[in-house]
C-alpha cells in the first residue's frame, strides 16, 4: 500500500497544477483563478479568489471552504467526477505513462482513504437531519424583519416568502445557545452548523432559505447576508446538496422550467409565476441531477456577464448530452429593447421593469 501511495504522490509530483488548470478550461492568471462556485462570491468572483501555489502544487480559495486541494482534487472539482475518473483523466491528458496502474482499484473502494484527506466520521444521515430541521423550526418568518426590506427592494414579497418558508434569526445568542443545549456542541460540529470556535455559522448571514425536497423535508439551506458590506454573501450548509432548490416543481411531468443560478434569481421568476429552479452554481450542478429534468423542457436564466454566458453554454452541452432540450432566456425576443443587456443580472432585469 505504500508503495501505491508513494506513486500516487510521484504523480502529482510531475504535474503542474497551473498547467492543470488551464487544460480543464480555468483562466489562470498571476497565479490566481475565479472560484468555481461563483454564485458565493459578490460579483460572481470577478476578481478571482482562488490562489494556486505551484511548488506545493496545491490550490485555495479564500472565501469557500470547500474549494481546496491539489490537483487531483482539482480535477474532481472541475469535472465533478471521483478520484479515479480525476486520475485516469490526467494521465490520459498529460501522457502518463508510468506510476500507479488506476484500473486495479475500480474493483474495490478500500484504498480510498491512501489517496484522500483524512476527514472527521460522517455524522448520522438521520440525526443530522433532525438537526437541521430543529435548527429551521427554531427561526422566525421574514415579515416585519430586516430581511423583508431587503428582499421587497429586490422585488421579492410576502407570498414568495411564504410559500418557500424563507426564515430568520432573529436572537443569534438565544438560538446559538438553545442548540447547544439541545444537541451538543460536537454534534453541532458535525453537521457543519458551527465553526471550530464553537459558534453557530450565520451570524452575519441571518436570511435563510430551506432547500424543500420532494417530502416537504429540509435537509439543507442557504444562509445569506443582508448587509452589503459582509464578504461572502452568502453560506451554504456544510456538505453535500441533495438536490436543487424548489426541487418540487422537478414532477416528471412535461412543461417547462426556468433554470437560475441562485435562490435570488429563483425567487425572482417565481414572484412572476414563472415555474423555476435554482442551483447553488453551475459548477455545483451534479450529473446525478439529471433525472430530475427528465420531461422538462429547461430556459437557462443566466445573468448576462461573462460567468453567466459560459454557465449557459456549459448546461447546454449537459443538457444536450442527455437528450434533455434547453434554450436561452431571452429567446424568441426579436427586440432588442425587451432583452437583458450586457453585464445585466436576471433581479436587476426584473426590478427595472
Amino acid at each position: 500500500m505504500n508503495d501505491i501511495k508513494g506513486d500516487i504522490q510521484q504523480l502529482k509530483a510531475t504535474l503542474s497544477i497551473t498547467e492543470v488548470a488551464r487544460t480543464l478550461g480555468i483562466q489562470v492568471k498571476g497565479g490566481k483563478f475565479r472560484c468555481l462556485y461563483p454564485t458565493r462570491h459578490a460579483n460572481g468572483d470577478r476578481t478571482p479568489s482562488v490562489s494556486i501555489s505551484e511548488s506545493r502544487g496545491y490550490f485555495n480559495c479564500w472565501v469557500c471552504a470547500d474549494m481546496r486541494g491539489d490537483v487531483i482534487e482539482l480535477v474532481q472539482k472541475a469535472r465533478a467526477c471521483t478520484f479515479f475518473e480525476a486520475l485516469n483523466w490526467l494521465k490520459t491528458e498529460f501522457s502518463l505513462t508510468s506510476g500507479v496502474d488506476t484500473k486495479v482499484f475500480l474493483k474495490t473502494e478500500a484504498h480510498e482513504d491512501l489517496f484522500q484527506s483524512k476527514k472527521e466520521p460522517d455524522v448520522d444521515t438521520e440525526l443530522k437531519n433532525q438537526v437541521i430541521e430543529a435548527f429551521l423550526s427554531y427561526l422566525i418568518p421574514v415579515e416585519n424583519t430586516p430581511a423583508a426590506r431587503y428582499l421587497s427592494k429586490r422585488r421579492i414579497y410576502k407570498v414568495s416568502w411564504d410559500s418557500m418558508k424563507i426564515r430568520y434569526i432573529s436572537n443569534y445568542g438565544e438560538l446559538n445557545q438553545k442548540l447547544i443545549q439541545e444537541f451538543g456542541l460536537d454534534l453541532l460540529k458535525q453537521t457543519g452548523l458551527y465553526n471550530d470556535k464553537g459558534n453557530l455559522r450565520y451570524y452575519k448571514h441571518p436570511l435563510i432559505f430551506p432547500y424543500y425536497d420532494q417530502n416537504h423535508r429540509a435537509l439543507f439551506f442557504q444562509a445569506r447576508a443582508i448587509d452589503s458590506a459582509v464578504f461572502p454573501k452568502e453560506l451554504n450548509l456544510k456538505g453535500e446538496i441533495p438536490h436543487p432548490y424548489n426541487v418540487r416543481l422537478l414532477n416528471q411531468k412535461p412543461g417547462w422550467i426556468y433554470l437560475c443560478e441562485g435562490v435570488i434569481d429563483t425567487l425572482t421568476l417565481l414572484g412572476r409565476n414563472m415555474d423555476a429552479v435554482g442551483i447553488p452554481g453551475v459548477k455545483a450542478f451534479k450529473l446525478q441531477w439529471l433525472p430530475y429534468f427528465k420531461e422538462k423542457k429547461i430556459v437557462l436564466s443566466f445573468d448576462q456577464d461573462e460567468p453567466g454566458k459560459e454557465a449557459t453554454k456549459y448546461m447546454q452541452k449537459v443538457f444536450d448530452a442527455a437528450g434533455i432540450q434547453s434554450v436561452e432566456f431571452g429567446y424568441g425576443i426579436h427586440d432588442e429593447r425587451f432583452k437583458m443587456k450586457e453585464g445585466q443580472d436576471v433581479n436587476d432585469w426584473f426590478t427595472q421593469g
